[in-house]
């Protein structure tokens, strides 16, 4: 299990605990569980869609949710840009307060970025990741998916639960 796999929502910590150890901070490791299949099928569920036959783009609005594999993306509108080369999906687009979870972690923001091709996920605005009893919270955070590695920007606020002795 990661140390990121710790986290619980911001809230409850700050109400809990106190600042982290030199040791805990060390440990940390930021979006690892965020990596996905880029050949795994994407699925959405929404309850509209516009079809922007100019541009290739598709618009999903209300109760987005997309998945793919074990990656779950839920927003309040998602859009859809293709490979123009490939017609395979290239980049989403998520607004309208973002929730982006796997079986380890979440996410939560008002924008993401998920570019399918650059194999990055760039969430934006109040940025809240959490594992297990730990949190981290920023302006914007940039995962590497192939890497599985993630940076957070601007206003960064990390609260880590220690592991019992």
């Amino acid at each position: 299990m990661t140390p990121l796999r710790r986290a619980a929502l911001l809230g409850v910590i700050l109400a809990s605990t106190g600042l982290p150890s030199w040791s805990a901070a060390q440990e940390l490791s930021l979006g690892g569980a965020f990596a996905t299949d880029p050949a795994a099928p994407v699925e959405v569920t929404s309850e509209t869609l516009n079809v922007d036959q100019a541009t290739g783009a598709a618009t999903f609005t209300g109760d987005v949710v997309i998945g793919q594999g074990d990656l779950r993306l839920q927003a309040g509108e998602v859009e859809v840009r293709y490979d123009e080369a490939t017609n395979a999906i290239a980049r989403l687009l998520a607004t309208g307060g973002v929730t982006l979870a796997t079986p380890s972690e979440a996410a939560e923001a008002e924008a993401a970025d998920y570019d399918l091709t650059a194999r990055t996920l760039t969430l934006t605005g109040e940025v809240l990741l959490t594992q297990g009893p730990s949190a981290i919270s920023a302006d914007r955070m940039v995962v590497d998916l192939a890497s599985g590695t993630a940076r957070m920007e601007g206003n960064v606020r990390t609260i880590l639960q220690q592991a019992a002795p």
